[in-house]
């Protein structure tokens, strides 16, 4: 006699709606920061190679002061330019990594599994720690950095919220 008990699709929990728009949008974010590493690889020597003229433009008279603001000091700009070019491949392969984290995340919270989070919080953290450790503190700064830093807590915080509904 077969003492198992078959299990329905009605008794597994549904993903919540809330859940499900948050993963869909994070892995839209994983596409756009897939991209935007391979971009960031390949386009630092041009960047390097550019920085003189984007430091004379940044000089001139006639540029806004509150663009001025946003690229920091010439000095902190020209030594970001060049870590970022000098260790353009670490930075790459752990930008990958925390893709690859925040996807496996997102993929084990659909299936309202707890250690989804973990992931996907140590692949959201990954790239601060990344810029921090290769390119420095500096680059920490500016409006870009900011906007980045405040969609990453803001997701964390909401998947944070949500793991209520993560059962497994």
């Amino acid at each position: 006699m077969n003492d198992s008990i078959p299990v329905s699709e009605f008794d597994k929990p549904k993903l919540p709606t809330g859940l499900n728009v948050l993963t869909i949008l994070s892995i839209i974010g994983c596409v756009f920061q897939f991209l935007s590493s391979i971009w960031g690889f390949f386009s630092s020597k041009k960047t390097y190679d550019t920085k003189d003229t984007v430091l004379e433009q940044m000089n001139n008279p006639d540029t806004p002061a509150f663009v001025k603001n946003m690229m920091g000091k010439p000095e902190d700009f020209i030594a970001m330019v060049t870590k970022s070019y000098e260790n353009r491949l670490p930075i790459l392969l752990l930008s990958l990594v925390a893709v690859a984290l925040c996807f496996y995340g997102i993929m084990q919270m659909r299936k309202l599994k707890k250690q989804g989070f973990l992931f996907y919080t140590i692949g959201e953290l990954l790239p601060f720690v990344t810029l921090a450790f290769f390119v420095g503190t500096f680059a920490m700064t500016g409006v870009a950095f900011m906007i980045g830093t405040a969609i990453a807590i803001l997701f964390i915080l909401l998947y944070a919220v949500n793991r209520k509904h993560l059962v497994y």
